[in-house]
C-alpha cells in the first residue's frame, strides 16, 4: 500500500518514460529538444497498447493526438476542459485510479506530471542524452541510490544526431 494525499492506495505499475539531457532538461517552448528516430521508436514499442497519463501541455504537443492505440488520459486542473479521444483527470489521484497492479501505465509528461508521478513509480525508462541543452522544462532530480540499473543500451554510431545516449531501465 502507498499513501497518496490523505489516503492508502494499492502499489500499481506506474512507470516513467522520458528522454532526458544529462542535465535533466526535457523540452523548451512546449517542444522537443532533439529528435532520436531510435527514441521516437522504441517509445512507440514501449507503450502501444497500454495507458499513457500525460498533462495537457504535453497532450497539446502531440503532433497527433491523441496517441493511437494506447488509452490516453490526460490530466489537467481545469474542470471544464475535456480531450477528445482521451479520458480527463483532474488530479493525480484521479489518473491513479486507472492504473492497476497486473498492466503497466506509463507517465509521460511533462515536467510538473513527471514530478508528481515520480514517488508512485517502479520502473524508469531513459533516454539519457550525453549533453546538456538549454530548455525550460527539466526531469525532476532521481535518487539513483532508490534504483537498480536493470538494462542500458549505449548509442555511439546514430548518423542523425551528433550525440551519444543511452536507454536507460531502473527499477525499484
Amino acid at each position: 500500500m502507498a499513501y497518496i494525499a490523505g489516503f492508502m492506495t494499492e502499489i500499481k505499475k506506474v512507470s516513467i518514460i522520458v528522454a532526458i539531457a544529462q542535465n535533466l532538461a526535457i523540452g523548451r517552448n512546449n517542444d522537443l529538444l532533439w529528435h532520436i528516430s531510435r527514441d521516437l521508436k522504441r517509445f512507440k514499442e514501449i507503450t502501444k497498447g497500454h495507458r499513457v497519463i500525460m498533462g495537457k501541455k504535453t497532450f497539446e504537443s502531440l503532433p497527433k493526438a491523441p496517441l493511437p492505440n494506447r488509452t490516453n488520459i490526460v490530466v489537467t486542473d481545469d474542470p471544464s476542459e475535456k480531450f477528445e479521444g482521451c479520458i480527463t483527470v483532474y488530479s493525480i489521484e484521479d489518473a491513479l485510479q486507472y492504473c492497476d497492479n497486473k498492466e503497466e501505465s506509463f507517465i509521460i509528461g511533462g515536467g510538473s506530471v513527471y514530478r508528481q508521478f515520480l514517488p508512485f513509480a517502479n520502473k524508469l525508462y531513459l533516454t539519457l542524452v550525453h549533453q546538456d541543452f538549454e530548455a525550460d522544462i527539466f526531469f525532476p532530480e532521481i535518487d539513483l541510490s532508490d534504483w537498480r540499473l536493470l538494462e542500458r543500451t549505449d548509442i555511439e554510431d546514430d548518423t542523425q544526431n551528433d550525440f551519444k545516449y543511452s536507454f536507460l531501465i531502473y527499477v525499484r
